[in-house]
């Protein structure tokens, strides 16, 4: 049986219909009971959190478990208790972590990849059997700029030149479908990315193409980045975070094109030009409950 953790968010959610479309035997872990009632096909359900996970009993009734958690600051030390509840259970389940592109490099220092390496190296002393996945920026993230693009016209972060492998949270998904109900896949690492590496002037034309309407790409100041994310909302860990991430894309550590989807699931990766065409209607109109953002 599979658990499926993060079985709400833009990832997991997608991993529950694509289980449900293989009649895989899926349990989701929810924080509230309430939220099982959105869960797509017919996944049973247990209500949990990583500080406070199912008990031994139930956790050995999963034989593989899917790992996604949201990248707040307390990310590593949340993991690493659901882990230690997976290892105290006794019965050695395969965990597929879903990490970022750039967590598996020493030299990354984005805060956001230091907690998949700090969750990673604990994982693997555990001795359970592992897979990560390691995916590039989402192209979700650009729902964001929505709100700009319709307003302005124009992209703007701090990305300088630097390119990303765009991945679509559908091929995630459908990457650890596949490696939750095929075997072969422990002890490896997949890094998820898109067809092509795409400067953000890129992507603006891509709007562009997509929407009849030109986009412009602005490399905006750091600071000012900065200065728009905290009046936003965002918590300054988070946007500290953020410009350390694209501190690294200006540097080049995005600019990364696998296979690995492909290789994964049998199908190629979505470009950003589809998927943009799929997601026009949220582009066109206001997208409810997106956080705040460096878009």
């Amino acid at each position: 049986m599979i658990l499926v953790t993060g079985a709400t968010g833009r990832v997991g959610y997608r991993l529950l219909e694509k289980l449900a479309d293989a009649h895989a035997d899926v349990t989701a872990m929810v924080r509230v009971e309430a939220k099982a009632g959105d869960l797509p096909g017919t996944a049973r359900h247990v209500v949990a959190t990583f500080d406070d996970p199912p008990s031994a009993g139930v956790l050995r009734d999963f034989d593989q478990v899917f790992l996604l958690s949201p990248a707040i600051e307390e990310q590593a030390e949340l993991e690493t208790v659901f882990i230690d509840a997976l290892a105290a259970a006794g019965h050695r389940p395969h965990v597929v972590k879903v990490a970022a592109d750039g967590f598996a490099d020493p030299g990354c220092e984005v805060r956001f990849m230091v907690s998949h390496r700090q969750v990673a190296a604990h994982l693997n002393a555990t001795g359970l059997p592992v897979t990560y996945l390691a995916p590039a920026l989402y192209m979700e993230d650009l729902l964001a700029a929505a709100e700009t693009i319709r307003r302005e016209a124009t992209i703007s972060v701090p990305a300088g030149h630097g390119r990303a492998g765009f991945v679509a949270a559908g091929d995630v998904a459908a990457a650890a479908a596949a490696v939750l109900t095929s075997p072969g896949h422990e002890g490896a690492t997949y890094t998820l990315t898109g067809p092509e590496a795409l400067r953000f002037s890129d992507v603006a034309d891509r709007f562009s193409a997509v929407f009849a309407r030109k986009v412009d790409y602005t490399s905006q100041p750091p600071a000012r980045a900065q200065e728009i994310m905290l009046a936003t909302g965002v918590s300054p860990w988070q946007a500290d975070g953020n410009l350390e991430l694209f501190d690294w894309i200006r540097a080049g550590g995005a600019d990364t094109v696998t296979t690995s989807v492909r290789e994964v699931t049998g199908a190629d990766p979505q470009p950003v030009q589809d998927w943009l065409d799929d997601a026009r209607a949220s582009f066109l109109d206001p997208v409810p409950g997106l956080p705040a953002s460096f878009f």
